[in-house]
């Protein structure tokens, strides 16, 4: 399975930006799906993550701001970052498993097996 994210950019703090995540190849299903961001030099942390079913967590950070969604029909995840902040600059990463992860399980980065190249958003004053 290969995950392909896109839809990163230079943006101003307040717009707006959508990411997408397409999933391909492989026979299996990517049933759990979530976004991850990192900064250089530190940790990579949650974003969002959704299950099969349509079931989301949110990061505290994000809450109110971004809304992940899923297309199973196209096999795509989005991202929709509104009030972006600077703090949102960071390489974003779309990972997945085909398995039906629990939501702490969703949560922890090291649960998923595939996972896209990154997309680099940059939030600027």
């Amino acid at each position: 399975v290969q995950l392909q994210a896109s839809g990163g950019g230079l943006v101003q703090a307040g717009d707006s930006l959508r990411l997408s995540c397409a999933a391909s190849g492989g026979v299996f299903i990517v049933n759990s799906m979530g976004w991850y961001r990192q900064v250089p030099g530190k940790q990579r942390e949650l974003v969002a993550t959704i299950s099969a079913r349509g079931i989301t967590s949110y990061a505290d950070s994000v809450k109110g701001r971004f809304t992940i969604s899923r297309d199973n029909a196209k096999n795509t995840m989005y991202l929709q970052m509104n009030s972006l902040k600077l703090e949102d600059t960071a390489v974003y990463y779309c990972a997945g498993d085909s398995r039906n992860l629990i939501t702490s399980s969703r949560t922890d980065w090291r649960s998923y097996a595939y996972w896209g190249q990154g997309t680099l958003v940059t939030v600027s004053s």
